[in-house]
């Protein structure tokens, strides 16, 4: 059972940058699809950013060029590095892991996060303009 805590959210102007990381425990990031996804009050979760334990990545079209998922194998950690923030990347953020065989392909699935069975709490990044 792997257990993640995000930190490193908060609010931001736009044009600024934030990181953020997902701590875990119970079992090792490396063995595992790793994921950042994001959700604004009353809209679906929606997939960010997808690292595969190969290395592979996949990002969504709205933060390409500007989000970068990285892992810290000796920190059993993940990160999302986010360079000039705007206001429509505002919501609650959450990291994810899961044995999942098509990663990082799962980000283009219609239903991608529900083949994550970890997450964490979540933390909250608001841009302002």
């Amino acid at each position: 059972q792997v257990h993640l805590v995000e930190s490193g959210g908060g609010s931001v102007q736009s044009g600024g940058s934030l990181r953020l990381s997902c701590g875990a425990s119970g079992g090792s990031l490396n063995d595992y699809c790793m994921g950042w996804f994001r959700q604004v009050l009353g809209k679906d979760r929606e997939g960010v950013a997808i690292l595969s334990n190969d290395g592979r990545t996949k990002y969504a079209d709205s933060v390409k060029g500007r989000f970068t998922i990285s892992q810290d194998s000796a920190k059993n950690a993940l990160y999302l590095q986010m360079n000039d923030l705007k206001p429509e990347d505002t919501a609650m953020y959450y990291c994810a892991a899961d044995n999942i065989d098509f990663c990082p392909d799962v980000l283009g699935y219609y239903s991608g996060r529900h083949y994550f069975g970890y997450w964490g709490q979540g933390t909250q990044v608001t841009v302002s303009s």
